[in-house]
């Protein structure tokens, strides 16, 4: 098969598109042949594409990215919950091989049926930031309707699902983007819109019931001030710096894969409560370029072969 893989311990220079071997399923895996990845551009300096999970160097070249959205090509052993052909979409393991290819492989239960309502490079965008938005909104902050909640960089991968998920559950919203996305982060939910370039938000806005950070750094420092007493941060962008702080590491989490919530998340899209934002789109071949890019919205998706208009993406049901 084709493949992405990072030859190096660089960042995007590093990557080549090459042939590779096709992947096997285990037991309770699948075989997924890919039709659209995710890019998340900080990935290739992630610890996870360093070192294993028993912390060894890990062994190169191997292939980035763990969102996706595909076909089931092959069961592994003990796999009968769905079938050959079927259209799935998540996640797979950080520390293997994932998904910038013609095939990966995934654990079933880290997968779950593409959102009908959309097509594959739409839901290849969804799994990551869909998920950090739900967990962290809902496990980790426990938001509630008619509370008070504030997200920074609300227009981007993670922002925007957070956005329109907060005003489904019935929060009242409050968003930081740039000026150029004011309306567009209006449009996903948000009540109001502060434009950080112009405003503090801390000169704004107090007494809040959840901040959901993640842009981190100076922006995650003063969060705090803005909360209520008793009131919830949650970040996914603490530095090492701010990781000292025990109410910072508290606050931070990372994604987990979960089927369920990849279900739920699926439900909400195809009624028009959510709709996932594409930033920009390649060809798997051009990789290394997708990993430079930066969209001003939403997130980077690569095209991994055959047809992606299965369904045509929807407009978002007003709030």
């Amino acid at each position: 098969m084709k493949a992405v893989r990072q030859h190096g311990r660089g960042g995007a220079e590093s990557l080549r598109f090459e042939d590779a071997p096709k992947p096997s399923p285990g037991p309770g895996e699948v075989l997924v042949r890919v039709r659209a990845a995710g890019v998340t551009p900080t990935e290739l300096r992630w610890a996870t594409s360093r070192t294993t999970r028993s912390r060894t160097p890990r062994p190169l070249p191997f292939i980035p990215g763990h969102e996706f959205s595909g076909e089931v090509a092959e069961l592994g052993e003990g796999v009968t919950t769905v079938s050959v052909g079927e259209a799935m979409y998540g996640m797979n393991d950080w520390f293997n091989d994932g998904a910038q290819a013609e095939y990966c492989l995934a654990r079933i239960t880290d997968i779950a049926r593409k959102p009908a309502s959309i097509d594959h490079l739409y839901a290849s965008v969804t799994p990551i930031s869909a998920l950090t938005a739900w967990q962290g909104l809902f496990e980790r902050a426990s938001i509630g309707a008619g509370q008070h909640v504030l997200i920074h960089g609300a227009a981007g991968s993670v922002g925007s699902f957070a956005v329109q998920l907060a005003r489904w559950r019935g929060a009242h919203v409050t968003a930081t983007a740039s000026a150029a996305n004011i309306g567009f982060v209006r449009e996903l939910g948000a009540h109001d819109v502060i434009d950080y370039r112009a405003v503090r938000f801390e000169e704004r806005i107090r007494g809040l019931d959840v901040v959901f950070d993640t842009v981190g750094g100076d922006t995650l420092r003063r969060s705090w001030s803005v909360l209520k007493l008793g009131g919830r941060l949650v970040t996914i962008a603490a530095s090492g710096e701010d990781s000292q702080d025990r109410r910072t590491r508290e606050a931070f989490f990372i994604v987990e894969p979960r089927r369920g919530d990849l279900e739920a998340i699926a439900q909400l899209i195809d009624a028009g409560q959510v709709r996932p934002i594409v930033g920009a789109e390649f060809p798997l071949a051009d990789a290394a370029l997708a990993y430079g890019t930066r969209p001003v919205r939403g997130k980077v998706a690569l095209r991994a072969g055959g047809p992606s208009n299965d369904a045509a993406p929807h407009t978002l049901s007003k709030p």
